[in-house]
C-alpha cells in the first residue's frame, strides 16, 4: 500500500463522521419544523424546493459527466437534451396529474398511482442498464455523485411526523419513514467512503444501494396492500392511507420511481468500475 492510500485510509473516517453529524442535525431540524408547522409540508413548497434542487443537480452533474467523456460536443449536447427533456417532461406530467387529483382513489377506473410507480421503472431500467451511451457516461462520472444525490431521502421523516400526528397508519409510516431517513442519512458518508477509491468503500456503497432499494420495495408493497383500490388486502386500524393527494402523492408517483432508477444507475456504475479494476 502506498503513502497516498494510507493517508486516505487514515483521513477518511473524519469527514465521514462529520458529514453524518451534520446530516443528522439537519434531519432533526427539518422533522421538528414540519411537526411544529404542519402547514409547511402540506403547502407543497418544500417538495417543490427539494425536487428543483435535485433536478438542477442532475442537470449539472449530467453535463459535467458528459464533458469528461470522449463524445463530440454535438453528441454531448444531444445526450444531455434527450435525458433532461425526458426527465423534465416526466416530472411535469406527474406534478400536473397530482395537482389535478388524478391519483386520488376513485378518480379513475384505472390504477393510475401504481402505474405511475411501476411503469417508469419497467421502461427506464432496461434502457439505462443496457445503453452504451449511458455506460460511457457512468465510466466518466465519479461514482460518489449518484450516491450523495439521494441525501434528499431524509425528507421521508415527514411520514414519521404524520404517524405521530395520527394521520397515517404506523404499519406503513414506520418502516417507510425510517428506511427513507436511514437511506438519506447514510448517503453522504457512503459517498465519501466511496470517493476514497477503496474496495471497502465500494462494497459499502453497494450495500447502501441494496438497502435503499429494499426500503422502496417495502414501502411500495405495503402502500399497495393498504391503500384503497384493487390491490388492497390490509385495512389498517385507525387512520387510513392518505398519500394520494397533492403534495404527498408526489413521493410515490415520482420520487420513488426516480430513486429506484438512480439506485439502478449507481449499481451499474459500481459493477462497471469493479470489473475494470479486476481486468
Amino acid at each position: 500500500m502506498n503513502t497516498e492510500a494510507v493517508s486516505v485510509a487514515v483521513i477518511a473516517p473524519r469527514p465521514v463522521g462529520v458529514s453524518l453529524i451534520w446530516t443528522v442535525a439537519f434531519t432533526i431540524l427539518w422533522t421538528w419544523l414540519i411537526y411544529s408547522l404542519p402547514a409547511l409540508a402540506q403547502s407543497g413548497f418544500p417538495a417543490l424546493g427539494v425536487r428543483l434542487m435535485a433536478h438542477g443537480l442532475i442537470a449539472v452533474g449530467l453535463w459535467l459527466g458528459l464533458e469528461s467523456t470522449d463524445l463530440t460536443p454535438r453528441q454531448r449536447q444531444a445526450t444531455w437534451l434527450v435525458f433532461m427533456v425526458t426527465f423534465t417532461l416526466w416530472a411535469a406530467v406527474t406534478w400536473t396529474a397530482a395537482i389535478s387529483g388524478a391519483f386520488r382513489a376513485g378518480a379513475s377506473s384505472l390504477p393510475l398511482l401504481p402505474a405511475a410507480i411501476l411503469l417508469p421503472v419497467i421502461v427506464g431500467t432496461p434502457a439505462l442498464l443496457l445503453s452504451k451511451r449511458v455506460g460511457q457516461l457512468l465510466d466518466a462520472m465519479p461514482p460518489s455523485w449518484l450516491v450523495a444525490l439521494q441525501v434528499y431521502r431524509i425528507f421521508g421523516s415527514q411520514w414519521l411526523v404524520y404517524w405521530l400526528g395520527g394521520m397515517l397508519p404506523g404499519l406503513w409510516a414506520l418502516p417507510a419513514g425510517t428506511g427513507d431517513v436511514l437511506t438519506g442519512l447514510l448517503a453522504v458518508p457512503a459517498a465519501l467512503a466511496l470517493a476514497t477509491g477503496t474496495v471497502e468503500g465500494r462494497k459499502g456503497a453497494m450495500l447502501w444501494n441494496m438497502f435503499g432499494l429494499a426500503d422502496l420495495a417495502l414501502a411500495i408493497t405495503l402502500g399497495m396492500l393498504m391503500s384503497p383500490g384493487p390491490f388492497q388486502l390490509i385495512i389498517p386500524n385507525g387512520p387510513s392511507m392518505g398519500i394520494d393527494t397533492f403534495p404527498n402523492v408526489l413521493t410515490p408517483a415520482f420520487v420513488v420511481p426516480s430513486s429506484i432508477l438512480l439506485h439502478a444507475l449507481s449499481l451499474r456504475q459500481l459493477f462497471r468500475h469493479s470489473r475494470v479494476e479486476t481486468l
